[in-house]
């Protein structure tokens, strides 16, 4: 007969309260579609974006974080400083820190994304918005 032996808390391992990654937010809804905080730590944050078909976020920057873009399903145009790109699944693109960029979904369906935010402040303030299809400019 075999032996089984419950190692999980002998072998578990805590992560320092700086490291230990928060609670999920809740989905917040956009006029351009929605994201969900999927998980947020110390210096990054991770959400799952979506966007609506021939819908666009602004023409925004950040001065306090860069952030990765990787597209799930969808295609994606987007604009980084002067470059344009169109990505499509599996694809990625990195918005440096204090570049003016845009988000916009071209295609017939949804855009689904993951971005991957870093810097030492993350909040949703931290947005400077340059053109908005919704009149949400700061200037």
């Amino acid at each position: 007969m075999a032996h089984y032996q419950d190692t999980t808390h002998a072998n578990a391992l805590t992560l320092p309260p700086s490291v230990t990654p928060r609670g999920v937010a809740a989905t917040e809804l956009r006029p351009w579609g929605s994201f969900t905080v999927l998980e947020e730590g110390r210096g990054y944050k991770i959400k799952r974006i979506e966007v609506k078909p021939g819908h666009r976020l602004s023409l925004q920057m950040h001065h306090h974080r860069s952030e990765h873009w990787i597209v799930v399903s969808g295609t994606a145009r987007v604009i980084c400083g002067e470059q344009e790109v169109l990505l499509s699944n599996n694809q990625s693109t990195y918005v440096p820190q204090c570049t003016p960029h845009r988000l916009e979904n071209p295609g017939v369906i949804p855009l689904v994304l993951i971005e991957v935010q870093n810097g030492e402040y993350l909040g949703e303030d931290d947005i400077i918005r340059f053109q908005d299809d919704y009149a949400r400019t700061d200037g």
